[in-house]
């Protein structure tokens, strides 16, 4: 089996996107708006919280898998590719987070 990545994920949800909002939660979502999309990503960070903060490893996975699949839903809506996330990701390594943070 190979592996799964977040690039296979853009993948889907690029694909789900562009189909019928009848047929796809993708879709739907995508078709009501960025703010329906932000919402609902930030439901799903909550409930990725509290499974880390209940210890509950069994949900903070399936709640993670939201989450990421969310993200994914909100760029897409938003025109940014995981390639520009991932970019931004690689510029921070070059540096401390505590001085990364202590320039914004």
């Amino acid at each position: 089996m190979s592996e799964f990545t977040l690039e296979h994920l853009e993948e889907i949800v690029a694909k789900r996107a562009s189909a019928s909002p009848d047929e796809s939660w993708t879709a739907k979502l995508v078709a009501s708006g960025q703010s329906k999309a932000a919402k609902k990503l930030g439901e799903e960070a909550i409930e990725t919280v509290m499974a880390a903060i209940t210890n509950d490893r069994a949900n903070l996975i399936y709640e993670s898998a939201d989450l990421l699949f969310h993200l994914l839903v909100v760029l897409k809506i938003a025109d940014i590719p995981l390639d520009t996330v991932m970019d931004e990701l690689h510029r921070r390594t070059g540096q401390s987070g505590l001085n990364e943070k202590a320039s914004r």
